[in-house]
This record gives C-alpha cells, sequence and structure tokens, in this order.
C-alpha cells in the first residue's frame, strides 16, 4: 500500500489528452437521453402508479425499495462485465449501442399500466419495472465509466462533467416541468405513455450518436490493465478499502434519497398544500435555477477552488432551502424561494458527481495497482439506485402510513402532516448529511500527485 503525499511539486504535472468540444457534447447528449428516463421514473412514476393506475401507495413503496436494491445488486455485475468486455470499440462504448433501443421500449411499456385487476397491475409494475431498471444498469454504468475513460486531464473531465451536466439539467427540467401539463392535456394513462414514447425515442436516438462520437483514452497503457482481469473478490476488497469512494458511495445514497424525496414527493405538495399541481412546474425550473447560474461560472471555479471546495460551499447554503419553506408552509412566494435556495445542493450532482466518483478510480489504482474503472462506477451507482428506492419507497410508506387516498380531492390531516415530512423535515436532515460527507472528500490535493506517479508507472 503507498503512503499518501500532499505536496505536489511542479515537475509532477502530467499532461493528458482531453476530448475536443464535438465529442463533449456528444457524450452530453447522449446523457441527456439516460436522464430522461431517470428523471421520467424517478419524479412521476410514483405517482403514476397512485393516481393514474390505481395501484395503493403502500404497494408502490414496496415496489420501489425491492427493484432498487434488487438493481443495485445487479450494479456490481455490470461494473465487472464492462472491466472484462473487449471489443474493437472499447469497454464501455458498445453498450451505449446494445442497450438503447432495449431501454427505450422498456420505458413505453411501464407507463403503459393495463387494466387487468389489481393483482394483475401490481405482477406489471414489478415485471415492467425491474426490467426498466435492469436495461437502464446496462447503459448507465457504461455511460459514468465512458467519462473516466475519456480523460484522465483534471480539468478536462471536470468540463466533461459540466457539459454531461448542463444536458443533464436540461433532461431533468424537460420532464419535470412538460411532462405532467402533457399528459394532463392529453388526458389518463394515454398521455402518459405518449411522455414515455417521447422518452424512449429520445434514448434510442442520443446514445447511438454519443456512441459513434467519443472515443476511450485512458487505461490503453497500462500495464496492469493488460496484464490479467482482476478477480472480482480482489476488486471488491480494494473498493472497501479505498475512503474517498466509501464517502461518495454514501454521498450517492445520501443524495439521491434526497432528490427523490425533493421530485418525486414535489407534486403531492404542490396539489395539497399549495392547493394547484400546476405549481410543481414552477417549482421544478426555480430548483435549477442556480444550476443554471452556475454553468456559466463552473469551469473557472473549479479550476481556481477546486470540486471539493465548491461543493461544499453550496451543499452548505442549500441546507437553508427547507429551513425557510418552515417559515409559512402554504405561501407559494415562500416555497419557491426556498426551492431556489434547496436548488445549490443539486450542484454537486450535477456538475461534479461523476468526475468525483471517476477521480476514486485513479486513488484506487494509485493504492493498489491496478484498475477497476467500471467496479467503481458500477458500486457508485448501487448508491444511487439505494438512494432513489429509498426516497420512493418513503414517500410510498410514508403516503400509506397518513392514510393517502390516490386522486381525492382532499387529504386526510394524517396524509398530509406526511406530505409536509417528505417536502420539508426530511430533506433538511439529509441535506446537513450531504455537507458533512463532503467536507470529509480531501481527494483533489491529492490528485495531482497521484496522476504524475501513475503516469511514471506506465513509462517504465
Amino acid at each position: 500500500m503507498i503512503a499518501e503525499k500532499q505536496q505536489v511539486q511542479p515537475s509532477t504535472v502530467v499532461q493528458v489528452e482531453r476530448p475536443g468540444h464535438k465529442e463533449m457534447v456528444n457524450y452530453g447528449l447522449g446523457f441527456f437521453g439516460v436522464i430522461l428516463t431517470w428523471t421520467l421514473v424517478g419524479t412521476f412514476l410514483t405517482y403514476y402508479y397512485t393516481d393514474v393506475a390505481g395501484i395503493s401507495a403502500g404497494v408502490v413503496g414496496t415496489l420501489m425499495l425491492v427493484a432498487r436494491l434488487f438493481d443495485g445488486v445487479t450494479d456490481i455485475g455490470m461494473g465487472t462485465l464492462v472491466d472484462r468486455t473487449k471489443s474493437k470499440h472499447g469497454k464501455a462504448r458498445p453498450w451505449l449501442l446494445w442497450m438503447g433501443v432495449p431501454l427505450g421500449l422498456a420505458t413505453i411499456l411501464l407507463f403503459s399500466v393495463p387494466d387487468i385487476g389489481t393483482s394483475g397491475k401490481i405482477v406489471y409494475a414489478y415485471v415492467t419495472y425491474i426490467l426498466v431498471i435492469l436495461v437502464y444498469t446496462a447503459i448507465s454504468i457504461p455511460f459514468k465509466t465512458l467519462l473516466g475513460l475519456m480523460t484522465q486531464e483534471p480539468q478536462g473531465r471536470s468540463i466533461l462533467n459540466i457539459y454531461t451536466g448542463i444536458f443533464t439539467m436540461l433532461a431533468t427540467l424537460s420532464i419535470m416541468i412538460l411532462a405532467q401539463p402533457v399528459a394532463s392535456a392529453i388526458g389518463g394513462k394515454t398521455g402518459w405513455t405518449v411522455v414515455a414514447a417521447f422518452s424512449g425515442v429520445t434514448i434510442m436516438v442520443t446514445s447511438y450518436l454519443a456512441f459513434r462520437s467519443t472515443k476511450e483514452r485512458v487505461g490503453q497503457g497500462s500495464a496492469a490493465l493488460n496484464k490479467e482481469i482482476v478477480p472480482l473478490k480482489i476488486g471488491l476488497k480494494a473498493l472497501f478499502t479505498n475512503k474517498y469512494w466509501l464517502i461518495m458511495t454514501l454521498y450517492c445514497v445520501i443524495t439521491y434519497t434526497l432528490n427523490a424525496l425533493v421530485t418525486g414527493a414535489g407534486l403531492y405538495y404542490t396539489t395539497y398544500i399549495l392547493g394547484n399541481a400546476a405549481y410543481f412546474s414552477i417549482a421544478s425550473l426555480l430548483l435549477f435555477l442556480p444550476s443554471m447560474i452556475g454553468f456559466f461560472f463552473a469551469a473557472k471555479l473549479t479550476d481556481k477552488f477546486g470540486k471539493r471546495n465548491i461543493a461544499l460551499i453550496v451543499s452548505i447554503i442549500g441546507i437553508f432551502g427547507p429551513i425557510i419553506k418552515l417559515i409559512d408552509l402554504t405561501s407559494l412566494p415562500i416555497f419557491l424561494t426556498g426551492t431556489v435556495v434547496q436548488g445549490f445542493g443539486l450542484v454537486p450532482t450535477i456538475m461534479f458527481l461523476y468526475a468525483m466518483i471517476n477521480d476514486t478510480a485513479e486513488y484506487g489504482e494509485w493504492k493498489f495497482g491496478f484498475r477497476t474503472q467500471g467496479l467503481v462506477n458500477s458500486a457508485a451507482s448501487f448508491g444511487m439506485k439505494v438512494g432513489a428506492g429509498l426516497g420512493g419507497a418513503l414517500i410510498g410508506w410514508l403516503l400509506a402510513f397518513g392514510g393517502y387516498v390516490g386522486a381525492a380531492e382532499e387529504q386526510t390531516p394524517a396524509a398530509t402532516s406526511m406530505i409536509i415530512v417528505l417536502n420539508i423535515y426530511l430533506p433538511l436532515g439529509l441535506a446537513v448529511l450531504q455537507a458533512i460527507l463532503m467536507s470529509m472528500y480531501k481527494l483533489d490535493k491529492l490528485y495531482p500527485q497521484i496522476l504524475a506517479d501513475l503516469h511514471k508507472r506506465k513509462i517504465k
């Protein structure tokens, strides 16, 4: 095991290849399609099941957690599969080509629950939801892994993540602002099937464009990578002794639980606390306002202050969002003001998360002598899936605990209290944990030395 060095000498700076603008745009465009599906499922599937398909909230909550936990386990297998993939297109890129069409079709099936009785609907929901998240895993992990394989240069990787963040935000806003109005305008189950079809076709097209226009550069000259395939047992042992990966994975659990609550429970809040479901689109736009502004300054600020320092500051700011909402729970202006402030907590997820996760792969290679980029991303993805599943489960379970009745004009005081807990109190606690974890991540200072040492090993 190699001792960590905190000081980096100027002579250790390594020049590595960075993707061009066109390549970064096409990679980000591919992520646009992936995030359309992720956002549609994460934001509206619970509402679709309870208020459109007519499945009880308690059943939906259990489905969300069971399916996500199962999916999280398969993430590890997918990461290992990516690390062992050998093709003329590389390790990660071919999966973008293979999985785009299956994900598009599965998304359409997900939002097409037929009228086949209560038991039939539940079985259909389990089968199609598990299918979607399995196929999603088979494309999302290669996408995240590809980011780390396109360049090792820290600023280049940060800029690539910013490109990804721009398209992530555009995809998220497109779904969160337009999905509910479009589905309502068309009406009933058909409206949601049409929205899902739009997302499905989009992922088919954008995944192909990303496959065609990107290039894997990292690892081609690594002796450790070319000697032999790292056994899963050894790879997992190294992974769970990689402290920065552990921090980022736990951060993913907390962050995606928080995101699931803010987005998935938001429509219930605007409908039953603020009195108008249409407010959800406005709140969704304002939630991303800090990120939209941040994109204009992200590259320069990252170069000057580092990813971690910026992420920590905005995470602390985001804590005050739920606190502001507590001033008056039924005031739309106060709710929207709190939403803007709360949006600062999304900045690290949109702009830096995938770059920081991939940085932990370099740390692992430097520390243990071998590289498992796919395993690193799949295990971190497990944290995202667990967080999203936990957030969705909490929505279903707490609504059921409060006696929530889908599509009712009014809810019981207990159900209303649970909606407030899901939107205010739980997000507040999670935002505090988010900031604490980011304060523990200190890899940015060490990264230049890590990159220099890895470069020396390759040229020996």
